[in-house]
């Protein structure tokens, strides 16, 4: 199957990477040519551990990149089973790209969302065909997670989600069926501790060393919360607080003063250089 991946971040390479490797032909979109440039070198840097590791044969790296085309307009017909959209958490520039895709793919091609937090039934209304839209999140790094979290719209028809299920079963990923609510199972649960433990933070509580100890030597998590918030991107963290903020009302979900002082100043994690940690 032909595969159109939207976005060729961190989230987008990963998943052109592990379509690809099992034989899917993969359009991997951005706004520029040196974002796509930018992307492969993610995917190759992956395959030169890979080989390196002795986990695959230099012309099997080669035969994955060769599966891997740049495709620069979105608004050009794409002959694809599948669009699997990885832009920025944004719902705005998510719907518009929805909307593009709908105009560009095949009318019984299935319309897929990486978002971690933001509504498919929102994504999929913005299109002439919401019983095809879904919800595909990937974990991050994705050639190594096995989680993808499956998300129904309220439109999302039962063929569509056995389709997708199916599809991220044969990437050699479990897949969680999930209903569309804030942020999922994943980042409903994820992101408020890792909120709180920012919180703990700005009070002075703690060093952000000493709070991530305290998780992973005292609840064994394999990173503490301050730096798994870097590794995820603090704009990206703050962007799904906000989406769980507005879309339950409830003060708990509140984000921290700090997060927002932070993202403000630039300092984003790892990405940046500078977060809870340094990263020179």
């Amino acid at each position: 199957m032909r595969v159109l991946v939207v976005g060729a971040g961190q989230m987008g390479a990963g998943i052109a990477h592990v379509f690809a490797a099992v034989g899917h032909d993969v359009l991997l979109h951005d706004v520029s040519e040196a974002a796509i440039r930018r992307g492969v070198g993610v995917i190759e840097k992956n395959l030169e551990r890979a080989i390196g590791r002795g986990k695959i044969e230099q012309t099997q790296a080669g035969a994955l990149l060769a599966r891997i085309t740049p495709h620069i307009d979105i608004t050009a017909p794409a002959d694809v089973g599948i669009a699997i959209e990885a832009a920025t958490e944004d719902e705005a520039l998510k719907k518009q790209l929805f909307i593009a895709l709908d105009r560009a793919t095949p009318s019984e091609a299935i319309l897929a969302s990486n978002t971690s937090s933001i509504s498919i039934t929102v994504l999929g209304a913005a299109t002439t065909r919401p019983d095809r839209v879904i919800g595909m999140h990937f974990m991050n790094p994705v050639p190594v997670m096995k989680l993808v979290e499956i998300v129904r719209g309220l439109a999302t028809s039962d063929t569509t989600f056995a389709a997708v299920r199916d599809l991220a079963l044969s990437l050699g990923k479990t897949a969680v069926e999930v209903r569309d609510f804030p942020g999922f199972i994943s980042n409903r649960v994820l992101m408020p501790m890792i909120n709180e433990a920012i919180y703990a933070h700005f009070e002075g509580v703690a060093s952000a060393e000493a709070i991530d100890t305290v998780m992973k030597l005292g609840m064994n998590h394999p990173m503490g919360p301050l730096e798994l918030a870097d590794f995820i991107g603090l704009d990206t963290c703050l962007s799904i607080m906000e989406v769980l903020y507005d879309g339950f009302a409830d003060s708990k979900y509140r984000p921290c003063p700090l997060l927002k002082r932070m993202v403000a100043a630039g300092h984003l994690g790892r990405k940046s250089g500078r977060g809870f940690y340094a990263y020179p």
